[in-house]
């Protein structure tokens, strides 16, 4: 069996890889050891936000009467329903790549791969037999897995991981949520929803660490109201799983405490999945736990490349498929532009959402600029006010030289939806001036992006 490119790995970065290497005219084949699509597709994003939809409507039910709406009776959430609803949206995803596949004549080869020599890869399937494939150009995308910590040992019981998350049989009354990125603070956010009590842990000062601190503020403060208790600056030192309740030894940042609750869920990062695919005896370079690559994605080992979760940068969906489509147009013979690491869209699908590309003000400051910054309030836009979403901003940050976007922070809702705009515009290198003259539709969230732009050239009109 040859091939001219083979893909091990069918998450965003792999099916992406092997569709468009197909289109490009290269003989390809899939090698895939459990369903179709990876984790974003079956354990990640699609299910995820699929949960959190139904927390959405949940919340909306319970706030009915805000908009004029009576409900005779409470509203009520059937737990198993809502994650019968997530299984069934994935199974739907995972069938259209399936569909994706045959349209454009790529194979899919059931079993684990492993690299055996240059150019030969070795697919083992469930019943242990093992067949050795050959193909001109071979790419890792064997993605990542939830992290464990040696004081957090997931036993998918009391302490689990995210894809438990996903599948637990009924709704806990308690849990502690550990790490606030998007995987903590999303599920944080979908459990106190539904009405688990939840207690949201982060090492780090603020919550979804990575973001601009007014953002990571506003969402604390949203998440409070919900009732979430909130530990920043704090750390999980042990877990007690020998009772009924897990006991939780929280190091805070006024003493020790211990919360018990139900379930223990670890969200504290992702480990690349690197190990037993041939690295080893490949030779094939890794620096901190992910493979070396240049920025076409090529490893030290001539025709082995390697994308996605484990290789450096963001581990996310949409950069990963970015990385499988730069990586095969290199093989066929094209000119594609790198990746552009800096202009990278980061989105958490929480209540309020939250999305920013770019520089936060402290880092734009800290590189050397003099910013202009312009920020414009969800209580000040007409939209939000209509839909009873009033919580939350849009924060934009300018280079005061040439009025070039450094950054855009955004907190409330649709903003996962608005920062596309923010991402065109940095790519076509939009000065603010241009965004503030460029008109926008009224009544949408997305006027606060105007807003915003006008606000750090005080010429904003409705604040």
């Amino acid at each position: 069996m040859k091939y001219d490119v083979l893909v091990i790995g069918s998450g965003p970065g792999g099916y992406v890889a092997a569709i468009r290497a197909s289109q490009l005219g290269l003989k390809t084949a899939v090698v895939e050891k459990e369903s179709i699509g990876g984790v974003c597709l079956n354990w990640g994003c699609i299910p995820t936000k699929s949960l959190l939809k139904s927390a959405q409507v949940f919340e909306y039910l319970k706030h009915a009467e805000d908009y004029g709406i009576v409900i005779d009776g409470e509203a009520k959430a059937d737990f198993s329903k809502v994650v019968e609803r997530s299984r069934n949206v994935a199974d739907g995803m995972s069938k259209g790549v399936q569909f994706l596949f045959k349209k454009n004549k790529v194979e899919v080869i059931n079993g684990t791969g492993k690299l055996k020599s240059k150019g030969v890869v070795t697919v083992t399937d469930a019943d242990g037999k093992t067949r050795d494939v050959e193909a001109a150009h071979i790419i890792l995308a064997t993605g990542a897995r939830s992290r464990e910590l040696d004081n957090l040992k997931q036993d998918g019981k009391k302490i689990i991981g995210y894809r438990k998350a996903m599948t637990l049989e009924k709704l806990p009354e308690s849990m502690v949520v550990v790490g606030s990125g998007a995987i903590g603070s999303e599920f944080a956010n979908f459990y106190a929803s539904m009405g688990t009590k939840v207690t949201l842990v982060e090492f780090l000062p603020n919550v979804v660490p990575v973001e601009d601190e007014e953002v990571s503020k506003q969402l604390e403060r949203s998440f409070k109201k919900k009732g979430m208790k909130v530990l920043t600056s704090s750390t999980v030192e042990k877990v007690d799983t020998s009772g009924k309740k897990c006991k939780v030894s929280i190091k805070t940042k006024k003493g020790e405490e211990t919360v018990e609750a139900d379930i223990v869920l670890s969200a504290v990062g992702i480990t690349p999945n690197i190990e037993n695919i041939g690295i080893e005896e490949l030779g094939i370079e890794t620096d901190k736990g992910k493979v070396k690559v240049d920025e076409y994605y090529r490893t030290n080992v001539e025709g082995i490349y390697a994308i996605g979760d484990i290789v450096a940068g963001p581990a996310l969906a949409h950069v990963a498929s970015a990385e499988g489509i730069t990586c095969v147009e290199k093989i066929a013979g094209h000119h594609p532009q790198p990746v552009d690491y800096g202009n990278i869209p980061g989105c958490t699908y929480t209540s309020p959402e939250v999305a920013s590309v770019g520089m936060t003000e402290k880092a734009a400051k800290e590189a050397g600029y003099t910013v202009k910054v312009g920020k414009f309030p969800y209580t000040a836009s007409g939209k939000a006010a209509a839909a009873g979403a009033k919580e939350g901003f849009v924060k934009l940050v300018f280079d005061k030289k040439y009025g070039e976007l450094l950054g855009a922070h955004l907190i409330g809702a649709n903003v996962t939806e608005m920062i596309a705009e923010l991402v065109v515009a940095r790519k076509l290198e939009t000065t603010g001036e241009e965004i503030i003259k460029s008109v926008h539709p009224h009544p949408t969230m997305s006027e606060a992006v105007m807003e915003a732009a006008a606000a750090a050239y005080d010429e904003v009109i409705h604040i």
